[in-house]
Parts: structure tokens; sequence; C-alpha cells
């Protein structure tokens, strides 16, 4: 999931056209695009949306839902458990505890929706207490796929410039490494500055230098800029082939690690390698590899 395109929940002419564009997941959203006020309507407008059979088995379906702490979170989960959802975003769990309270919040509605495939969690680390036991979080619940970092929610109650480059760095390898702790991935959050291109495509190449797997987007200008950052480079494929290529002939002679292209390749680099020529295969940029 290079990039996750967000909807507004209260904007049900949005949906369609998400689908339809180059984003590989959309993220309709209940919490903070939709106000007070709007928030009943909302979930009942995804609800029939889903029950109508609209969502795409082409793109990862995706619902954020209000937070736990909130009178709208269980509402949220009778409307929006529906077949076609494909995973929940869970916004601001403080601990393992709320995420195993989550999924059986989760198990409840699927067994009162009919929903026979498990909906999967996407977890947001956007609060200090949060980002501490962001691996304890992770770990929480086989449901859970991946992490998922808020800048804006993390950084400006406590003051924190998003510009700050030393302090962007540091959270996304923290929540990265919590993320690779537990064998699920770690997603960039959403850019708030949608007329500084620049930016986002700094932030989101620096995401993917540290491992992460995609970028949230609030405007459809931002995908081609995600899908971009998180594709593996030309380069990155073409070594990575000879270096799976060079493995087969290493396990037939009983080499546990060998040279490609001057580097020494032992079992974490073949690992990784293997991971781009997948990535490629399934974007469709390599083939017979």
């Amino acid at each position: 999931m290079r990039s996750k395109l967000f909807v507004p929940g209260s904007r049900p002419e949005l949906f369609s056209k998400a689908l339809a564009g180059p984003a590989d997941a959309i993220s309709i959203d209940l919490e903070d695009a939709v106000t007070e006020d709007r928030k009943a309507e909302a979930r009942g407008t995804v609800r029939d949306w889903l029950r109508a059979g609209n969502a795409s088995q082409g793109k990862l379906v995706i619902v954020r839902v209000n937070a736990m702490d909130t009178p709208h979170f269980e509402a949220d989960l009778a409307a929006v458990v529906q077949p076609g959802l494909h995973v929940l975003n869970l916004p601001k769990p403080q601990g393992a505890g709320d995420v195993r309270a989550a999924c059986d919040a989760l198990r409840n509605a699927e067994r009162a929706n009919g929903v026979a495939q498990p909906v999967r969690l996407l977890l947001n680390i956007e609060t200090p207490r949060a980002l501490r036991d962001a691996a304890a979080i992770a770990g929480a619940d086989p449901r859970v796929m991946g992490l998922q970092v808020g800048l804006g929610d993390l950084f400006e109650p406590l003051g924190i410039s998003r510009r700050e480059n030393a302090a962007v760095h540091q959270v996304l390898m923290a929540v990265r490494l919590a993320a690779g702790e537990a064998g699920v991935d770690a997603y960039d959050g959403a850019f708030a500055d949608v007329r500084d291109a620049e930016g986002f495509l700094a932030e989101a190449r620096l995401a993917r230098r540290l491992g992460y797997a995609g970028k949230s987007c609030i405007h459809p200008s931002q995908v081609a800029l995600a899908n971009d950052a998180f594709r593996p480079t030309d380069e990155e494929i073409a070594h990575a082939v000879r270096v799976t290529r060079a493995a087969e002939d290493a396990e037939r002679d009983r080499v546990g690690a060998f040279l490609v292209d001057g580097r020494m390749i032992d079992r974490p680099f073949l690992l990784r390698a293997r991971a781009i020529v997948a990535t490629a295969r399934r974007l469709g940029l390599l083939s017979g590899a």
C-alpha cells in the first residue's frame, strides 16, 4: 500500500471517484474529516455504501473510525464492519489493552453483520504514550497489519515543529522498529500542506529510506508523489534480481555468503532483495525474473 487517499465519510460522491483513481487504497474517514453534528449521518452513509457492494475488490478499502474514548466508536463499528471492508483504522490506541478491546468489539460486529473475512487493523501512533508502547501495540493481536504515524496529533499539542527534521526522523525510526519487532508494516501519515509537493515528497522519501511501506494522502495531487516515492527504483530492482539469481548459484554450491556488484550478500540482504523483486512483480515492473 504505497498510497492511501483519505475521503471524508460525509462526501459519498467522492467514494467511487477515489476508487477509480491511482491510489492503492481508499481511506474513508469518520474522525477528523467529519464534524460532530454529522457523525451519525456519515456512518450511515458509509454503511449503506458498503452494503450496496460498491467497494472494489481490486483496491484496499479502509475506514478510519472515531477513537475508543469517544461516544461514536461502538456505533461506528456496528455500522461500517460490513462485507467489503478490508481494514479498520483505529486512531489513538494508548496501549495493547486498547487493541485487544478493539479486536473484541470488531469480532462482535463481524458476527452481528455476517462478515466472514476478518477485518484487519491499522493502528495510529499519535500520542506520547502510544509511541512509548508502540511495539506492544503492534504485537497485541494477529489482526494488526500495520502501524501508522500521526505526526500532527503527536507534535502539535507539544509545540514540536513539523519542519524539524530531526524530530520527524526520530519518530519515524521508533515506529518502524516497533512495527518490525511485531512483523508488521509501518506507514507514514498525512502531510497537511497540499501546496508543498516538494515537502511531501521529501518526507515520503525519508520514510521509504527508513523502511516504510507507504504514506497517507489528503489530496489526489499527492497520490502520484507517494506512488513514485515508494516504488523500487530501476537500479534497486536490477540489483535485487542479480542477488536472487546469484543466491541460486550459491545455494547450489553450498556457499553461505557471496558477492554481487562488489557487495557481500548474506541472509538479511537476500531477504531484502527478494522483497524488492516481489514488490516489483506486484507493481508490474518486472516479469520472469
